[in-house]
């Protein structure tokens, strides 16, 4: 009886420190503390938590980000690695590999809202095959980002995607060459894209 009634006063206790228990995904992401090393997103409905990445992976964005940053420049995008997105309608949060955006892209919070985003890129990596080429492609287009390109050196034959022209949610074109082959990055970037900068 009396461990019954410690245990009933520590349950009590653990529940006054705790007003609000996150009763879904999106409000257990909110609540989480940085992670380092580790991705954190929430995608359909999930809470998915993944290693950051290798160095090989990191590289990519940042070949990809150093051969943006011309068009960037003469734009006035800004673009890296590491900003959430905010999926708007859901509000699944994700992190992309890559994502270039305008200064007046409207936020949530600290992330960017999808619909003002220009493009998110995503690298394959064992931990992501089916989330980046399968549930992002939903994602991304659900969101309204305009272009999402995905780089997948796991492939086959590795090789760079591009889709873009959303309607009713989701992507009309899909542009794939093997990685070494330039390919175009449609409006609104507008811009030849020489894929031998990702080695594999």
């Amino acid at each position: 009886m009396v461990a019954m009634m410690e245990e009933k006063h520590q349950t009590e206790s653990t529940y006054a420190s705790f007003p609000h228990l996150p009763q879904t995904a999106r409000e257990m992401f909110d609540v989480l503390p940085p992670l380092p090393g580790f991705r954190v997103e929430v995608i359909e409905g999930k809470l998915i938590v993944s290693p950051s990445g290798t160095p090989e992976h990191f590289l990519t964005s940042d070949e990809l980000s150093y051969a943006l940053r011309p068009l960037r420049t003469e734009r006035g995008w800004n673009g890296a690695y590491g900003p959430h997105i905010c999926i708007d309608g859901p509000r699944d949060s994700v992190q992309p590999d890559y994502v270039l955006w305008p200064p007046d892209c409207k936020r949530w919070g600290n992330e960017l809202l999808s619909p003002g985003v220009i493009m998110a890129a995503e690298v394959v990596s064992p931990s992501s095959v089916d989330i980046d080429r399968k549930e992002k492609v939903r994602l991304y287009a659900l969101g309204r980002v305009p272009v999402y390109l995905l780089i997948d050196p796991l492939a086959d034959e590795p090789a760079v995607t591009v889709f873009s022209e959303i309607k009713d949610d989701a992507y009309q074109v899909r542009n794939t060459t093997l990685i070494g082959t330039p390919i175009k990055l449609p409006t609104p970037i507008d811009f030849e894209l020489d894929t031998s900068i990702f080695t594999v």
